[in-house]
């Protein structure tokens, strides 16, 4: 049987309509169709073919469906807390195991509905909660960074940070980068700029070439697509002059520059929910908060002979630390 895929519209009066099923169902009645189909839902900010943070999620949907058996369905929902309601209610009336709000603006809708549906988990991306069965799911990017930070102490001079927009996410990347550092030298160099973009990459080619006038030989962006400025002025720079490739591989973007490559497969995460709640042994306590002990989700990858022996060992050594928790990546160096 084909899953089945819900699409959301409504009009400006707000109605809610379900449009046409994308794969049709041969006989039977919808509850002998339901009984013991792992079902999960997915509510979406915006178009899911539309690269980037949707799509991501939308590409974990149909890896759920492929490799979990499990029957998916998705919205897309405007910018509305009470379609947001319906449609955490309409997943959950319908029996599916699980619902993922892509974005924190869906928090406070699935509080709203979760009470009514205590068998149903709904995951909220970008969300620290974890209150009944709503529970907030994100990324650490700060141990990821941590690392980095380790590499540039100990191969470099001094180091430049290029943020998109200055928000918790990226400001905690870049504490992560910093204590990684002052684990190494407490007087190693670092500057920072935010461009209050994420698209303006010549403004991040500019703020690149800027750092490396003051004597920055690692630059590393966290700023979307205008991070592309920062691989952009490193390769008109030359070798000598590093970066890392932020949340895929972008080496060929500066290929004499590039150090390393920090993956982060949220998707990937999602899957392994997924399958916690089908096979019903889902029995973490707190929020979900991926970090470099998801191996599958978050790891950073050198580019081959790059990087000295010792100095991957002692990357090695941080990331067990941070692993053990012996290593708090957002707690001050001193």
């Amino acid at each position: 049987m084909k899953s089945k895929i819900w699409q959301l519209t409504s009009t400006l009066l707000g109605s809610f309509l379900l449009l046409v099923l994308a794969g049709g169902c041969s006989g039977g009645s919808e509850k002998e169709i339901n009984a013991g189909v792992f079902k999960v839902g997915l509510l979406s900010p915006g178009p899911v073919n539309g690269q980037g943070w949707t799509q991501i999620a939308y590409e974990a949907l149909l890896k759920i469906e492929k490799e979990l058996g499990a029957q998916i369905s998705y919205v897309e929902v405007e910018q509305s807390p009470a379609l947001f309601e319906r449609a955490f209610r309409d997943y959950a009336s319908q029996g599916y195991q699980m619902v993922l709000g892509h974005g924190f603006e869906f928090q406070d809708a699935a509080l709203t509905v979760a009470k009514d549906f205590p068998n149903t988990y709904f995951f909220i991306s970008s969300s620290k909660i974890r209150e009944g069965n709503v529970i907030g799911v994100d990324s650490d990017s700060s141990e990821a960074f941590y690392l980095m930070g380790v590499v540039a102490a100990l191969m470099g001079k001094a180091a430049g940070l290029v943020g998109g927009v200055e928000i918790p996410p990226i400001t905690n990347a870049f504490i992560g980068f910093t204590n990684g550092v002052r684990s190494i030298d407490p007087d190693f160099p670092i500057s920072t700029t935010y461009l209050g973009s994420w698209t303006d990459a010549a403004a991040a080619k500019e703020a690149a070439f800027s750092m490396i006038a003051e004597g920055a030989d690692f630059i590393i962006p966290d700023a979307d697509a205008a991070g592309s400025g920062v691989y952009q002025a490193l390769n008109e720079t030359g070798p000598g002059y590093w970066s890392f490739g932020i949340y895929n591989d972008y080496t060929s973007q500066a290929p004499n520059n590039m150090i390393g490559n920090y993956f982060n497969d949220y998707g990937q995460g999602l899957v392994n929910l997924a399958r916690m709640v089908k096979d019903g042994n889902f029995d973490i306590q707190t929020n979900v908060e991926f970090g470099l002990k998801d191996e599958d989700v978050i790891w950073v990858k050198f580019v081959e002979g790059r990087v000295p022996v010792d100095v991957q060992e002692s990357v090695e050594t941080a990331r067990q630390g941070i692993i053990d928790s012996k290593i708090n990546t957002l707690s001050p160096i001193r």
